[in-house]
């Protein structure tokens, strides 16, 4: 299923009228943007439920050649909902919102995303007829009619219900469909977020749709690297001036350093390393191991990602 996106524009005076199929096509960047994830719902924060998202989101991300730059976790509570979504379509961003778009009392993402734009809810025809179709295949499957006007079925139309100029996100699992919207151009620019399920099954082929459908313009434009040492015996204190130089020197890479105090194969050590572009990494790193090298310290293995 491909489509052009669409968009919601944040506006408190939009006209409940406008035709969602008239919205203006989402903009495209020559230049990458930067990649966030929303993860909602209480279960996660109380451990009731472990979330895999964020793994996956990296994982998903990464076999593209692009990077997550940042994660909020939120409750369901409509206020902070509202607010990580405000933010969001001012970011300038692309954000996966995870959870909170079904039809229970709990669910308050799909009110929390007008509400951030300052548009209606507005009945989606595309997913309505969508959800219809899932209400037929069940009763197909049942081996039951099909009561299209049923109490409880047209209760499920309430996930066909989207901010208004929203675009579908196709959900192959179940036929229910997420959502995209994009947010006007205020601050530092126009964020983007893709609206998907809290579950896996149906979250994660939805997230890569949407990679592959709008932004595979910005697959691999940079090739990054990583490369790293363990350092034995020091502490960060006393590298820390080396790493301000280096990131000095080479303003396209980051310098990074983990410690362990406890680590099962090196024990207590310092991974030193530099990532970024990676035409620029080999040149850092070869400073680094210089200046290593002027404190005298043990060096274990080197590591490349």
């Amino acid at each position: 299923m491909t489509r052009k996106p669409y968009h919601c524009r944040m506006s408190l005076t939009q006209d409940p009228s406008h035709s969602a199929e008239a919205a203006v096509p989402v903009s495209v960047s020559t230049k990458a943007p930067a990649f966030g994830v929303i993860i909602i719902g209480d279960e996660i924060l109380s451990g009731k439920r472990t979330d895999k998202h964020l793994a996956k989101v990296i994982e998903l991300l990464s076999a593209r050649g692009l990077l997550l730059a940042y994660a909020d976790y939120v409750g369901d509570d409509p206020a902070r909902i509202t607010r990580a979504l405000a933010r969001a379509f001012t970011s300038g961003d692309v954000v996966f919102s995870f959870g909170g778009i079904g039809a229970t009392p709990d669910d308050h993402t799909r009110q929390c995303a007008a509400s951030a734009l300052g548009v209606p809810l507005a009945l989606h025809p595309e997913a309505a007829a969508l959800i219809y179709e899932r209400m037929a295949d069940m009763a197909r499957e049942k081996g039951i009619p099909y009561e299209p006007d049923r109490a409880d079925n047209r209760h499920r139309l309430n996930m066909a219900m989207f901010p208004l100029g929203a675009s579908i996100i196709p959900n192959p699992y179940n036929k229910i469909a997420g959502f995209s919207c994009e947010g006007q151009s205020v601050g530092e620019g126009t964020g983007r977020v893709h609206f998907v399920p809290g579950f896996p099954v149906m979250a994660w082929p939805m997230v890569e749709w949407v990679l592959d459908a709008y932004y595979a313009s910005w697959f691999s434009q940079v090739l990054m690297s990583e490369k790293s040492i363990i350092v034995y015996g020091a502490m960060e204190s006393t590298l820390t001036p080396l790493m301000e130089e280096l990131e000095r020197l080479h303003p396209a890479i980051k310098v990074f350093s983990l410690p362990s105090v406890d680590h099962p194969q090196y024990g207590r050590h310092i991974e030193l390393g530099v990532k970024g572009p990676a035409a620029h990494v080999t040149g850092a790193y070869a400073g680094l191991l210089s200046g290593l090298r002027q404190f005298e310290l043990e060096l274990g293995p080197e590591l490349v990602r």
